[in-house]
């Protein structure tokens, strides 16, 4: 069980390091050699998850598109404004989303699916779900209409990037919304839709940070005075509010063996063309 949690932990430590390189970098210019300095990890433990930079690469875009969740209660189309909103959220907090998107656009396709394949399916089910519930004009192709959105987000975040490093993406997609509902929403669904979002993730990234530095405080103080910190503050194992940085999707974390310390046979001819 133990062998288990540290692999985990370590595809983890892996994929992380090597979201904030390929984001830094690009696919060409990112180096096995920084991701494991940044990972503070063995060249044997990062091939014993994977093969070569190629897998790390599919893995972060795998862990890109579980970035975003739509709720599928309540309006289609404000949840999926609510989902784009989040996804614009993290492309600023978060590099496994900036990540991901860059290599996408830099066609680091890797052989597997398309890259914004899973993005356009979701939405378009979305846009499916809202004529269903009369939100979306019946003659909508909700296909067609979803490739148009994530086309559109995938310009429009490049812009802001270039424009204001992100800054203002949140009302650059806002006003996409208002320039795309009106030919695909009922002008009085339109009525009751916030292209804002329905939440403000910025302030609630800030009340998440100020709550956790308290808990932090309060388990600190009952430390000191000799306490159980977990009883003190009923503190709990909170992970992040986008689901980029949490699961393990993909890591070979099940398997009976341990991660070497030295390189597997063959690693280093799997790895060819990466830069090392």
């Amino acid at each position: 069980m133990a062998k288990q949690a540290r692999a985990v932990q370590t595809w983890r430590s892996i994929v992380d390091a090597a979201a904030s390189v390929f984001d830094d970098y690009g696919y060409e210019r990112a180096a096995i050699s920084e991701i494991l300095r940044r990972a503070k990890v063995t060249k044997g433990a990062l091939y014993f998850h994977f093969a070569s930079k190629e897998a790390i690469a599919q893995a972060i875009m795998d862990e890109q598109t579980s970035t975003v969740e739509f709720e599928q209660e309540g309006s289609p189309l404000q949840s999926l404004v609510d989902g784009g909103q989040q996804f614009a959220f993290a492309l600023r907090h978060n590099a496994m989303a900036r990540a991901g998107t860059r290599l996408s656009i830099e066609g680091v396709f890797l052989g597997g699916p398309h890259p914004w394949g899973d993005w356009i399916d979701a939405t378009a089910r979305m846009l499916e779900l809202g004529q269903e519930r009369g939100e979306v004009f019946p003659q909508i192709d909700p296909m067609v209409s979803a490739k148009i959105i994530v086309a559109s987000f995938t310009g429009i975040q490049l812009v802001s990037e270039a424009d204001s490093g992100r800054a203002d993406l949140r009302e650059q997609v806002a006003q996409m919304w208002r320039h795309i509902l009106p030919s695909i929403a009922h002008p009085g669904v339109i009525a009751h839709i916030k292209p804002e979002g329905r939440v403000d993730l910025a302030a609630q990234a800030r009340e998440k940070a100020e709550r956790e530095e308290q808990e932090a405080r309060i388990a600190s103080e009952a430390k000191e005075a000799g306490s159980d910190p977990a009883t003190e503050t009923g503190s709990r194992q909170g992970g992040a509010g986008l689901r980029g940085g949490g699961s393990a999707r993909g890591a070979r974390a099940g398997q009976a063996g341990d991660e070497g310390d030295e390189e597997p046979a063959g690693a280093g001819a799997a790895a060819a063309g990466g830069a090392v």
